[in-house]
């Protein structure tokens, strides 16, 4: 298949067409859609610190450009809900974010925003889990430990780290705005890693991802900083999970043009195809790559999010 046709036939077959072109450079596609575009925004959250998450963003910019020939602008915000707003107003063309994330903005802005994109492992899954932590020398054992406990919860829109615990604390009968002596918001998984290690609260919500409870996991806010030597991991517990939750995704704008659309959508997919190494490079696992998922693929975290908000607004806005 010759180049200037595969991003036009992503568009119509998806991610098959995509396989087609491994091992090329993505280039510009020709034609009128570009004009009066002067670049392509794209909302990213989450630290700066970490130099894997840095040129993850790098190479992602850097990729969209060469596809598209336009400029990628990062809009960076150090918290959830500057991405949410941020595609919700229409200030970018798309953004990474969690099931959460998205699941609000499809409550502001509907059809207006989409997912077209999100990591499979390669194993077939496309999903990841809350964990619940403790520090290795607590006397807690298990949730049923943790009741008149203090739990750091990551942020109000994060999905593991908020949304999908709480959903699943009440299926186990605990109300979880009354079963903790405190809770709290520690602004980012980073944050309540090191919040839990100060001693800020008993237990902290936490991603993981890279395997299972049963097999333990490879990756995740902790693996991370262990990594990078903030922490060791012999320094803490898991003792409850949830899961697995639907990865991240890449949401656009449909009101932007869809040639735009399909430009994006085959670049990235085509991305650990056409530059593996680079795919590594950028913390990402060999044998994984970028799937299409509609609305649908995340129709559960956006019932949960409903549900969860019906809750505090019947206990008078409690979080």
């Amino acid at each position: 298949m010759v180049r200037s046709a595969w991003f036009s036939a992503a568009a119509a077959l998806g991610l098959l067409a995509v396989l087609s072109g491994c091992g090329k450079k993505p280039e510009v596609v020709s034609g009128d859609w570009r004009s009066g575009i002067k670049e392509i925004r794209m909302a990213v959250s989450g630290s700066n610190d970490d130099p894997r998450m840095v040129k993850q963003r790098n190479a992602y910019q850097a990729r969209l450009s060469a596809a598209t020939g336009l400029p990628v602008k990062l809009y960076e915000s150090s918290d959830y809900n500057g991405v949410i707003q941020a595609m919700s107003s229409g200030q970018v063309d798309l953004a990474q974010m969690a099931g959460g994330g998205y699941a609000n903005v499809d409550s502001q802005i509907g059809k207006l925003a989409a997912p077209i994109l999100t990591l499979r492992q390669a194993e077939g899954e496309t999903g990841y889990y809350s964990a619940l932590v403790v520090r290795a020398d607590s006397p807690i054992r298990s949730l049923a430990d943790m009741k008149g406990h203090s739990l750091g919860y990551v942020d109000f829109n994060s999905t593991s780290g908020y949304l999908v615990p709480r959903a699943k604390f009440r299926e186990q009968g605990i109300d979880p705005d009354t079963y903790f002596s405190k809770i709290s918001f520690a602004g980012g998984h980073t944050q309540a890693v090191m919040a839990l290690a100060n001693g800020q609260f008993d237990a902290a919500i936490l991603q993981a991802s890279g395997g299972d409870p049963v097999h333990g996991f490879s990756r995740g806010a902790l693996q991370t900083m262990a990594r990078r030597k903030l922490v060791n991991l012999k320094d803490f517990r898991i003792i409850w999970t949830a899961g697995p939750i639907p990865s991240e995704a890449f949401v656009v704008r449909t009101d932007r043009p869809q040639p735009m659309v399909d430009i994006v959508r085959g670049a990235m997919g085509a991305l650990p195809y056409d530059e593996p190494d680079l795919w590594l490079q950028v913390g990402q696992l060999d044998g994984s790559a970028y799937t299409s998922v509609t609305r649908d693929h995340y129709k559960d975290i956006i019932a949960l999010r409903a549900a969860d908000i019906a809750q505090r607004r019947g206990q008078g806005g409690r979080p």
